[in-house]
């Protein structure tokens, strides 16, 4: 049986087996990319017409968009809207694909907008709840892999007392595992960032308009990662992974589940300028300072092996979970965009310079500035700057007050030598309808679809291959009065 004194010897911290495990790899440049990419917003009519609305922005939309659309507002303005959002994931692994999908349904946003008098010009102050970012995510995966790796040896190689607790090594923590396993998974991930937001614009210069929006985010991020390893073909059948150990004749099942919960909380503001030339076209600006999140991290890891003589093995939790803090800062963001009205055709279009590299982990509690410093530069040398373009177009029917929408956009993967399928593209549409002037209903909807790869563990030994395909469904109602 091993000893305490071997066990000891080997023994590694909560936070270290978790950076082994790349899958739910914990403050790496994909944690940093979760919260640096930017949502889809929360304003039916902005997503039907492709997000493209820096150079629009006269209604709710300015809470997310351009806050200089703000002013524009002659009227008391009281906006509501639910989401829908579905994401599914077409998996090829090891040649077998599985299909697995999620979907959250919640209160997109509220907004009231509140015009003062003025003697000349306009000035607007108002507060919104929007849900900026919806972090819906699934996976699953099935596959035989006949190579001679696994993660039972992935972890055993970078010093995770995992499978050593699991009796699937000898107390010299060799084992005799030797990959050609059946290897299968799923991935459910929630939650949510919204944003309290509070601003004011006003009309510096005639037809000239400045606005600021300052943001008060709170939000959660859930990850449930569940992983097995299966010997179907019984090549371990007559093996003891700790000799001597009768119990531990012939291998059958490696089980690991590993549980990343995030407390999110934190602020940003957005400055933006919008210039309309004779009501027939508008240009804006915005800039988005860099967001700051303060990060709130529990994990933790359970698992079990089984064997062919009954045993089981279970992970003590308590030497697998931990608790850490640290802050995400995103980069600026510079946006200009244009609108252009045609008798009731609008047109639009705009673009977004991000510059992920720029990404960082700041005031670490519970991780070593070696390693946060590691993890920085590891962005610097990974990530790059991209720029994202929005269009959009919006008919409305004259008399009868409806209103048609289209667009099309691109995010741009933020990894230095990804091919264009990596990028994230969306097709929108959406329809509304005024009536009388005070009352808007509008409906939204955007198709996204892209491809990406995953890790289990190691540099493609297990890969996942992924088609994503996301659907966004937003429904509001304004009350102008």
């Amino acid at each position: 049986m091993k000893s305490f004194s071997s066990y000891c010897s080997k023994l590694i911290t909560a936070a270290a087996v978790v950076f082994c495990i790349t899958t739910v790899s914990a403050q790496n440049q994909n944690d940093a990319l979760r919260l640096g990419i930017p949502g889809l917003g929360s304003n039916a009519r902005a997503l039907g017409m492709g997000d493209s609305y820096i150079g629009l922005s006269d209604d709710a939309g300015a809470a997310f968009f351009n806050p200089a659309g703000w002013g524009l507002l002659k009227s008391l303005e009281f906006t509501g809207g639910l989401s829908y959002n579905t994401y599914g994931n077409n998996t090829t692994f090891m040649n077998e694909y599985s299909n697995y999908s999620n979907s959250a349904t919640r209160l997109s946003d509220l907004s009231f907008a509140l015009p003062f008098p003025t003697i000349r010009g306009s000035l607007v102050f108002a507060v919104s709840y929007h849900t900026t970012k919806d972090f819906t995510g699934a996976l699953k995966f099935n596959g035989y892999n006949g190579s001679n790796n696994s993660m039972i040896q992935n972890l055993n190689d970078n010093y995770s007392n995992i499978p050593y607790d699991l009796y699937l090594t000898d107390t010299n923590f060799n084992t005799a595992i030797n990959g050609r396993l059946n290897q299968s998974g799923s991935i459910l991930e929630s939650g949510a960032l919204h944003n309290w937001t509070f601003s004011g614009a006003i009309e510096a210069y005639k037809n000239l308009f400045v606005g600021l929006n300052l943001n008060f985010i709170s939000g959660t991020y859930n990850n449930n990662n569940d992983y097995y390893e299966d010997d179907l073909k019984g090549i371990y059948s007559n093996v003891e992974t700790d000799p001597g150990n009768a119990a531990t004749m012939g291998f059958r099942k490696f089980y690991l589940n590993r549980i990343l919960n995030w407390d999110i909380s934190g602020w940003d503001a957005k400055f933006g300028v919008l210039y309309q030339i004779q009501n027939s076209a508008r240009v804006g600006l915005t800039v988005q300072f860099p967001k700051t999140y303060t990060v709130k991290e529990s994990f933790t890891v359970n698992g079990y092996s089984l064997f062919n003589t009954g045993q089981q093995y279970n992970l003590n939790s308590s030497n697998y979970s931990d608790n850490v803090q640290y802050d995400i800062v995103t980069p600026f963001e510079l946006g200009a965009g244009f609108s252009v009205n045609v008798a009731s055709l609008i047109l639009s279009g705009q673009a977004t310079i991000i510059d992920y590299s720029q990404l960082k982990f700041d005031n670490a509690d519970g991780l070593s500035t070696q390693y946060i410093a590691s993890q920085n530069k590891n962005i610097k040398d990974l990530l790059k700057s991209v720029i994202n373009y929005n269009v959009g177009a919006e008919y409305t029917f004259p008399v009868i007050g409806i209103r048609l929408r289209a667009g099309y956009f691109v995010q741009p993967s933020a990894y230095q030598g990804d091919p264009s399928s990596f990028d994230r593209q969306y097709v929108t549409g959406g329809i509304g309808y005024l009536a009388g002037g005070s009352v808007a209903i509008d409906l939204g909807y955007a198709h996204g679809w892209w491809s990406t790869y995953g890790d289990n563990y190691g540099t493609d030994l297990s890969r996942t291959y992924q088609d994503i395909k996301n659907d966004q469904l937003i429904l509001s109602m304004t009350y102008r009065f």
